[in-house]
């Protein structure tokens, strides 16, 4: 039925006979179907009207559970490398976190999508270059620039799996505000795991306690480990084949999160003014306002994302996501002149070059972002071409990511 549906998504009178033909079967494949037919506006609407109309939980495809168990267990079996072959796990870890999840979620979107075009051998490549390349630098903790490396190499792949989520689609935008969307989805739903598998953990651990077996360290080393590894791949086909199960949590959040994080920023910044605080010559308060940044910079990505399938929001939205724009923009503002002026006193560094860059893109991004929103709030509150602010930026991270992990340690020559 899949391929009817396709076929007839231009025409909704069809899609309504179809649908009445054979209810249950519509949904499910329906259901099955709407991740590579997100962008589509017809989709929508039917997946907003079969959500509201089942609860039921679908598994997906055919062997699609079983796939993702195996590719769970793969993680794990990753992440058990250094003790199965006695590397260095400090090493080993801050070198390959990336590709312990990162490279089955990509395979679980090729295997979804049914990939098969260039798409597939260009992100192939770039996977594997990626993890030889890392592993055959040389291992140096003190380095900075080495460091940088290990710390934006996950962006790297997660950009790669966003070029494999992208897939053949003509509307590219859209699909990188899908795959925005579903990031925000995908967290919202590993939180909810996690906690559930704490909570398991401690219960089980207690309970073997009580009969005086200390399990701790035994289920942490080895069950806790496959917990984390697999909760991302589970967390992320639990989220394809159900997108109704936190379809309206992610909005919601956003909703929730975006007035508490601006009072919380404004607040933040007058404390700043009153306690004398400075950024120019303290590191660690400079980089407590660039964690900042970012974080606030992401709550402003989703918020938008996320409400981009009611393409006219709120004017109440609209206006406290510009204001927490705004006040973003100051707070980029105070940490680039920061790294200014330290630049200008101590040199140029790989970490102050990074965070120099890093603010320069989110500055730039940001302003994009504001005047977008400044308009809907004067229009019709219309925030499309927000999301395809957005969207249209999102290569300038990646194509940053990529010179410094692959760039900066020739030009700081390892140091």
């Amino acid at each position: 039925m899949k391929e009817t549906i396709l076929t007839k998504l231009n025409q909704p009178e069809e899609l309504e006979k179809l649908y009445r033909q054979n209810k249950s079967g519509f949904t499910r494949d329906f259901m099955l179907l709407y991740p590579e037919i997100n962008d589509h506006i017809v989709a929508r609407v039917w997946k907003e009207r079969l959500s509201s109309m089942s609860d039921e939980l679908s598994w997906g495809r055919k062997g699609e559970l079983t796939l993702i168990l195996l590719f769970a267990l793969l993680a794990f079996g990753i992440a058990k490398t250094p003790l199965l072959f006695g590397l260095d796990e400090e090493q080993f870890y801050t070198r390959n976190v990336s590709f312990i999840v990162f490279p089955f979620l990509a395979a679980y979107f090729v295997w979804k999508l049914e990939l098969k075009s260039w798409r597939l051998l260009a992100a192939a490549a770039g996977m594997l270059i990626s993890v030889l390349y890392i592993n055959l630098l040389p291992f140096n903790a003190k380095s900075d620039s080495l460091v940088l490396v290990n710390l934006h190499m996950p962006i790297l792949v997660w950009s790669i799996v966003g070029f494999i989520f992208v897939g053949d689609s003509r509307l590219i935008l859209e699909k990188r505000l899908g795959f925005l969307r579903f990031n925000g989805d995908l967290i919202v739903m590993g939180t909810v795991i996690c906690i559930a598998g704490f909570i398991m953990s401690i219960v089980t651990i207690g309970l073997f306690e009580l009969i005086s077996l200390k399990i701790g360290e035994f289920y942490f080393r080895n069950f806790g480990l496959l917990g984390l590894t697999a909760a991302p791949i589970v967390a992320t086909y639990l989220v394809q084949v159900n997108p109704q199960l936190v379809g309206k949590v992610s909005p919601v959040v956003a909703r929730i999160f975006t007035p508490l994080v601006l009072v919380m920023l404004v607040s933040y910044l007058i404390a700043v003014v009153y306690t004398g605080q400075n950024p120019y010559t303290n590191r660690e308060f400079l980089l407590i306002f660039n964690l900042l940044l970012v974080g606030v910079m992401a709550i402003i990505l989703f918020s938008v994302a996320d409400g981009l399938h009611r393409q006219s929001k709120n004017k109440t939205e609209i206006a406290l996501l510009l204001a927490l724009s705004v006040v973003t923009i100051l707070v980029n503002g105070v940490a680039l002149s920061a790294i200014l002026f330290r630049i200008n006193e101590w040199g140029i560094t790989p970490n102050r070059l990074s965070v120099l860059g890093s603010n320069i893109l989110i500055l730039i991004n940001l302003v994009q972002v504001a005047v977008e929103l400044a308009k809907a709030l004067r229009t019709s509150g219309n925030t499309e071409p927000v999301g395809r602010a957005i969207a249209w930026y999102l290569p300038v991270y990646t194509i940053w990511a990529a010179i410094v992990v692959f760039l900066f340690p020739i030009i700081f020559n390892y140091q």
